[in-house]
């Protein structure tokens, strides 16, 4: 009988799909994207003033508003896609005092701030419009956008949200937890991480979200839970296989997980091996 081959089961970066019984986890650009840029945007102000710490949330989602709006817009008829596709172009524009390349299309805000008032103000129009689903996509992106400008409001409209089943209830419960973090408020952003891993199918992948748990644990020294989960993050990627049964190289957030493991246990970080690099298929030995 031919060998049976295991689905690989790695960094999430898109909807996870699964049948009534069990789930198996797919990735696509979207989702590598999504993490990616999370974990690009906490590295880059890790460090900085709290002032500038207030924006990360709001940062780390709308860098995913296209690929967000591509996931949702499969569930949401054609008039509202429109809405929250022109809000979102608004959301993601480019911020700068140049003016556009001639030819070029498109708006340019001089400031973060101009620029999210301009988008909560279009997304308001799509919330007051649509009802159910596409309303509560539109006052999600209210919440995060809102995070920079009046954060006291935007944490109150993510708390109710969060509470919400599917996409939007899991993704406002990430940027809140996101907030909280900024804030200090280390347990409540604990507690948040802890309720996203915990589900089943989260949005997000668990690595991602077990990564920001962990760095959470590190920041309230609790080294040795910290080093735990980086631990099964990098010793779960480095045994992953493909369809074909190979190994498959370590994403992002894993070979992360593994140097902050190193940081924190050196010799338990030995007991994890990166799998070795695969040969282009076709490619003569010599080349």
């Amino acid at each position: 009988m031919a060998r049976k081959k295991r689905q690989v089961s790695q960094e999430v970066q898109s909807p996870v799909l699964q049948d009534d019984k069990k789930r198996t986890v797919y990735q696509d650009d979207f989702q590598q994207t999504v993490n990616r840029r999370i974990e690009d945007v906490s590295k880059k102000f890790e460090g900085k003033s709290k002032n500038i710490l207030y924006g990360i949330a709001a940062v780390a989602v709308l860098a995913a508003l296209i690929g967000i709006f591509y996931m949702w817009n499969r569930r949401t008829n054609v008039q509202a896609q429109s809405a929250l596709g022109k809000a979102i172009e608004t959301a993601s524009a480019q911020v700068t005092d140049l003016p556009l390349p001639a030819g070029a299309t498109g708006k340019t805000f001089k400031t973060e701030r101009e620029r999210a008032e301009a988008a909560i103000a279009e997304f308001q129009i799509v919330a007051d419009k649509f009802s159910g689903e596409t309303g509560d996509k539109a006052r999600y992106f209210i919440a995060v956008n809102k995070l920079s400008i009046d954060r006291a409001a935007a944490i109150n409209e993510l708390q109710s949200l969060s509470s919400k089943s599917g996409e939007v209830g899991t993704l406002s419960k990430f940027a809140l937890a996101q907030a909280k973090t900024s804030d200090g408020s280390l347990d409540e952003a604990a507690a948040l991480y802890q309720e996203l891993a915990a589900m089943n199918d989260p949005v997000l992948a668990k690595d991602t979200i077990n990564f920001e748990l962990a760095k959470i644990y590190e920041k309230q020294g609790k080294k040795t839970e910290a080093a735990d989960i980086y631990f099964n993050i990098a010793k779960a990627a480095s045994e992953a296989r493909d369809l074909d049964d190979k190994p498959v190289m370590l994403s992002q957030t894993a070979r992360e997980a593994k140097e902050k493991l190193a940081e924190l246990n050196p010799e338990k970080a030995k007991e994890i091996q990166e799998p070795p690099p695969q040969m282009p298929t076709g490619m003569p030995f010599g080349m």
